[in-house]
């Protein structure tokens, strides 16, 4: 088997659907068919079952998918501890980042970096924080984009802080909230879990939720056309005008604050474009980079 025939294995046990998985690795599902029954003969088991539902994975099939991350992952660091070994820093850097730094930040940084290491690639993914988090934790990227803590032990760098606010298209009083219109989003347990707690410290009515949206950037979107109010992290709002703000604050009138991170194993830097990397985050002032206009 080679690496191929794994990412196979892998692809297929999380889709667990041939079409589906002959599409996320873009190849016809007749040749996966046949890949997988030649996996199967090389090993001398059947690797699956297929029904109406879908595919099922025998115990032996099981054990080879589960097996294929750990694989895969090893020929992997293999690949690029020898790219590695040469004197000019190259290779494919993976970067996991939420969307609210894929969209605002990540672009310019990614320019830059690239105009100081040319032969630099990038594989970039996205999530919410806690999945970008479990990324890194498992090595399937080398450095992580977070924002809140998630109880990371190894190596992190804090990039920058951002207010709370709330925010809406005109001044509203922010005693009578629980009556006005708000907008919602989804977000990461942290945050949510801290805009919950704000609340629940201020006022003993749930908040009147008028629209949920699936992303920041079209609850803002919401807010600069008069729908209601949203509470939003400030960055996010830094490239619109006219619009009211109103940080939110603890009852010792501190205010509250959401810190965005640097996350990374201390052994990826070992890696020349891990290690290059890293060094060239610490030495951003991230307040000055924004999303192009």
């Amino acid at each position: 088997m080679d690496d191929r025939d794994w990412l196979i294995l892998q692809t297929l046990y999380h889709e667990k659907n041939i079409t589906k998985a002959a599409k996320e690795l873009y190849i016809s599902q007749p040749a996966l068919t046949n890949r997988l029954q030649q996996i199967e003969k090389e090993f001398g088991v059947q690797i699956v079952n297929r029904g109406r539902r879908g595919v099922q994975f025998t115990p032996q099939g099981e054990y080879l998918a589960k097996s294929a991350h750990e694989i895969l992952l090893s020929i992997r660091k293999i690949k690029e501890n020898v790219r590695n070994m040469e004197n000019y820093v190259t290779g494919t850097l993976r970067i996991g980042v939420t969307n609210f730094f894929a969209y605002h930040k990540l672009p310019e940084l990614l320019k830059l970096f690239k105009d100081q290491y040319p032969n630099i690639e990038f594989k970039i993914s996205t999530g919410f924080s806690g999945d970008i988090a479990n990324l890194v934790s498992n090595d399937d990227i080398h450095i992580g984009f977070v924002r809140g803590d998630y109880g990371w032990k190894e190596k992190k760098h804090l990039l920058f802080e951002e207010k709370i606010c709330i925010v809406s298209k005109e001044k509203i009083d922010i005693e009578r909230l629980p009556q006005l219109p708000r907008i919602d989003y989804r977000t990461d347990h942290l945050l949510k879990t801290l805009v919950d707690h704000w609340w629940g410290e201020n006022y003993s009515k749930p908040p009147l939720i008028s629209i949920e949206v699936d992303k920041a950037e079209t609850c803002k979107e919401m807010v600069i056309n008069g729908l209601g109010y949203a509470i939003l992290p400030s960055m996010i709002l830094d490239d619109i005008d006219g619009l009211y703000k109103s940080e939110i604050r603890t009852k010792n009138n501190e205010a509250i604050l959401r810190k965005t991170w640097m996350f990374y194993h201390e052994e990826s830097l070992k890696l020349s474009m891990v290690k290059a990397f890293v060094t060239f985050i610490e030495n951003i002032d991230f307040y000055s980079i924004n999303k192009r206009k």
